[in-house]
């Protein structure tokens, strides 16, 4: 078969459909996209609130909750206890398919029945950690999302497995560690990025095996460097207690100087290590996987995205999925096969266009299942023979009568749910980090945008009244509400975050939480990738690293004769 060029619905731009992507298609059982990568990309991202927060009243017991649903939204929504009870059950909702009217909008008008819950947390698991989203296992945290395996941890993204830490983004196994990007394995690390196996390093990037280093670049298996020279390790010592790292100024000059010395260095082209045959960037122990980003354990799968958990097999379109394989165009799942076009489903087979599901096989058009179902369509069973039937019915229904959105884009059986399905205005996902849009940009998309809600709070303090030095800081701050730096809008400083804080000798932040997210995010490479050639050999390669910006990219054999 041959590759095939089609225009994207929804950028207008080309796009190029390859034999292998065929091959999989068919294998699945689906007919080849109408929208681009990117675009495909996007509109999944739009179903995944993972950091905007509101408080509700749960629509059960009445209790004020936290939750990723807005007041506003027309859902009903469930505090995180209330909805694991069995206290409901998801088949009273049951439709009877209706074969003259849209199969999605029968999906919509079941999604505005069945409870929702206030967030998506293994809540049974959580032990003094209510305020947290895409959490399991977590003892003592707070304002952590996507995170597992935790214990007093705060403020970080995608971070497993570590304990005694801030301010955290991509990290696995981490301890009295603040202010990294993707670090692996290490312990009281601070201010550095793509670390791994690393003690006691400051202000450092690139680094594997290292210990006791300061502000150095490209190094491996080091120890007592400062800016990538040796010292002995009294000299090391003795140089480090020159920087007074417990002052806010003297802090930010340092970062500031060792930012312009990384700039010396070359980048390789792409973030990844124990690779087999990858492209893309920020890919770990994975094997034939292209054009994916933030993957970890993948095999012979095409376009993941933002997936930490391991064993993803098989599987196209995939966004936060992990331990599943022959899935496609999938927003969040765990132990599933042969699935296609779903979001939150956990523990299933042979599932479409279904969310929130659990322990399923045989499901299409369902939501909120908890307990094992079978042969269900818009929850409502059927016997084997009856729901084949009827699924075969509903594909050849949504192929003669697609649904079609305010943009004429048509969403036949083979695309994910349309743009209008998701349960989120446009600012609140993840698709406002990864492609930033302003409100007039979103709406002439056709899409939902949210202003900004106003906290009812007084500031108690402006961030230029703070201590310079952790030292001069009293106990009696965690109860000011201090002026973000950036945003302006108030924030607090927890006791845990405190007690870290005195405990790594750094001083109190200026900038909020989600302020400081958003600059550690912006440290990542974004999900676009360029052609450019090597900078020393001139080869080409396909990197995630702008050509418009000032870092030297090599290829993997060059960059492999520069660490030292």
């Amino acid at each position: 078969m041959n590759s095939e060029v089609k225009q994207c619905q929804n950028c207008k731009r080309e796009f190029t459909i390859e034999p292998r992507d065929f091959e999989f298609y068919a294998s699945i059982k689906v007919p080849p996209p109408t929208f681009c990568p990117a675009c495909r990309f996007q509109r999944r991202l739009m179903f995944l609130n993972i950091f905007t927060l509101y408080k509700r009243a749960c629509d059960l017991c009445g209790k004020e909750t936290f939750s990723v649903f807005s007041p506003d939204k027309s859902f009903v929504v469930y505090c995180n206890a209330c909805w694991w009870s069995d206290k409901w059950d998801a088949s009273d909702y049951a439709i009877s398919y209706d074969l003259s009217r849209n199969f999605f909008e029968q999906v919509r008008e079941l999604q505005k029945k069945v409870p929702f819950p206030a967030l998506f947390n293994n809540t049974p698991s959580l032990v003094n950690s209510p305020y947290n989203n895409f959490a399991a296992n977590l003892k003592n945290c707070y304002l952590l999302f996507d995170a597992v395996g935790d214990e007093n941890c705060y403020y970080s993204w995608m971070i497993n497995g570590s304990k005694d830490s801030i301010d955290l983004l991509m990290v696995e196994k981490n301890e009295l560690c603040y202010e990294n990007v993707v670090c692996d394995r290490s312990y009281q690390v601070y201010f550095s990025e793509d670390i791994e196996d690393c003690r006691n390093v400051y202000f450092s990037k690139d680094m594997v095996g290292c210990s006791d280093c300061f502000s150095c670049a490209n190094l491996r298996q080091k120890q007592y460097h400062i800016f990538n020279k040796p010292y002995t390790k009294e000299k090391y010592h003795e140089k480090l207690r020159e920087f007074r790292l417990s002052s806010y100024r003297e802090l930010e000059a340092v970062k500031a100087k060792a930012k312009d010395f990384w700039l010396q260095f070359p980048r390789k082209f792409m973030h990844g290590s124990h690779n087999t045959n990858v492209s893309g960037d920020y890919i770990f122990y994975s094997k034939n996987v292209h054009d994916s980003y933030i993957v970890d354990e993948a095999e012979d799968s095409r376009f993941i995205q933002v997936s930490t958990y391991p064993d993803v097999k098989q599987s196209y379109d995939c966004t936060t999925v992990g331990w599943s394989n022959y899935i496609y165009e999938f927003v969040g799942s765990g132990e599933v096969s042969n699935a296609r076009f779903n979001c939150w489903v956990n523990n299933g087979i042979n599932i479409d266009y279904s969310v929130l599901t659990i322990f399923g096989s045989n499901l299409m058009g369902c939501i909120g299942f908890k307990q094992k179902k079978e042969n269900c369509i818009l929850n409502k069973q059927y016997s084997k023979e009856d729901f084949e039937k009827l699924r075969a019915e509903i594909i050849e229904n949504i192929n003669k009568n697609p649904y079609v959105d305010s943009k004429k884009r048509v969403f036949k059986y083979g695309e994910f749910f349309p743009y209008d399905f998701s349960y989120f205005n446009y600012n609140e996902t993840l698709a406002q980090n990864f492609f930033p849009l302003d409100q007039e940009q979103v709406e002439a998309h056709g899409w939902r945008w949210k202003e900004r809600e106003k906290k009812n709070y007084e500031i108690t303090k402006d961030v230029g009244d703070l201590a310079d030095d952790i030292a001069d800081v009293k106990d009696n701050i965690t109860k000011e509400v201090i002026r973000c730096a950036e945003c302006k809008r108030g924030y607090q400083i927890i006791p845990g975050e405190l007690l870290l804080l005195r405990r790594f000798g750094f001083p109190l932040p200026r900038e909020c939480f989600w302020c400081r997210n958003r600059r550690r995010f912006l440290r990542l490479n974004p999900p676009r990738f360029y052609r450019r050639q090597c900078a020393k050999c001139k080869k080409e390669i396909t990197t995630a690293y702008d050509p418009e910006k000032p870092e030297i990219v090599y290829c993997n054999e060059c960059y492999l004769k520069e660490v030292v």
